[in-house]
């Protein structure tokens, strides 16, 4: 489900107000939440969404991120956190080998979400973008900047962690739109690696090798910035895309260096999961499979659009976002007076609606 605005009065019954209580950690009830790429803006944006639904449900927020994706990493940290009392757990899942063992978790009896990766194998509910319809919205904002379906020309894209079915359903959304000009020649996905010196180094070979590309689609929350530094070093001769709202890809979108960036909802990522997560220990109800729709953003130089039935932001306002975690808090409080106890008690939509 995408969330909407509701109603006043279910306003006035909203988790937040449930749960918060006198300010008070409820029920001295712990959330681990365990992220990948550590050090990554985007995920920082996941983890301050977290901290901000902890602050306002009256709960303990403990993180842990890894650098990179390695599967087993970050099964660690999930298992410190259970090992050392964490009710309720939040986890990106960068691999299908962790599955497994979260099973074995969820059955005996600490409830997960998992958020922004995801493995099908788990048995418990998810927590991200539309995975293919952001790619396709993605690949026509570029086509029509490129000239809609006559464009013809070389396109690369890059994917900073191949094999992870979220980027991969990214990319075939992107082609199945770019398909749409005879004319266009896509190459890749070529692996671009996730940290930002690895990620730059990747695309400037990329262009060195193919300077005659019209555009270069990035499919991971580095690229952009990667691209709009490349883009501004060579007179701005192509056109870049990609994914994420994070403080250094709105400027290199501002400064004319790249075209548009899809947001993935990154506040409500990491704001949902624990919501989840607390409402489920607090009701002693386990959580059911299924995908929760965080909401896609598109946002180029001239169209800012938040979704999730958030009120409009100029790019400037946008921007001011991307760097204050406390500001974004109070913009997305419309949103999250929706969550409600029956909201989050009710059945999520099926798995298989993420890669729809």
């Amino acid at each position: 489900m995408t969330f909407r605005r509701t109603t006043s009065t279910a306003m006035l019954a909203a988790v937040a107000l449930a749960f918060a209580g006198s300010g008070a950690f409820a029920d001295d009830i712990t959330i681990g939440f365990v992220a990948h790429a550590q050090g990554d803006p985007f995920v920082q944006q996941i983890q301050d969404g977290a901290q901000a639904a902890a602050s306002d449900l009256g709960v303990k927020l403990v993180t842990a991120q890894q650098a990179g994706g390695a599967p087993e990493g970050q099964l660690k940290l999930v298992q410190n956190f259970v090992n050392s009392g964490a009710q309720g757990i939040a986890t990106s899942v960068p691999g299908e080998s962790m599955a497994k063992s979260l099973n074995d978790i969820v059955s005996g009896g600490v409830p997960l979400v998992q958020f922004n990766l995801l493995s099908k194998a788990v048995e418990a509910p998810y927590v991200g973008e539309k995975s293919v319809e952001s790619g396709r919205v993605l690949g026509r904002m570029v086509l029509e900047k490129l000239g809609g379906e006559s464009a013809k020309g070389t396109v690369v894209l890059g994917n900073c962690f191949p094999g992870f079915p979220v980027l991969e359903n990214r990319a075939k959304g992107v082609e199945e739109s770019l398909a749409k000009a005879s004319g266009i020649k896509v190459l890749g996905p070529f692996d671009v690696k996730v940290s930002a010196v690895d990620n730059y180094n990747h695309w400037e070979q990329l262009y060195s090798a193919n300077p005659d590309a019209i555009a270069l689609i990035g499919l991971c929350a580095p690229d952009v910035t990667s691209l709009g530094k490349l883009n501004a070093a060579h007179g701005d001769k192509f056109v870049a895309g990609g994914y994420d709202m994070t403080e250094l890809n709105l400027k290199a979108i501002k400064e004319g260096h790249a075209y548009v960036t899809i947001g993935q909802s990154a506040f409500v990522q990491g704001y949902l999961p624990v919501a989840l997560l607390v409402n489920a220990i607090k009701g002693g109800k386990k959580l059911a499979p299924g995908f929760y729709n965080a909401g896609s953003q598109i946002m180029t130089a001239d169209k800012v659009d938040m979704g999730n039935g958030l009120k409009p932001i100029s790019f400037d306002e946008a921007q001011k976002l991307a760097a204050d975690p406390k500001a974004t808090a109070e913009y997305y409080k419309p949103w999250t007076e929706t969550l409600t106890a029956q909201m989050l008690s009710s059945e999520p939509k099926p798995i298989s609606a993420e890669s729809e």
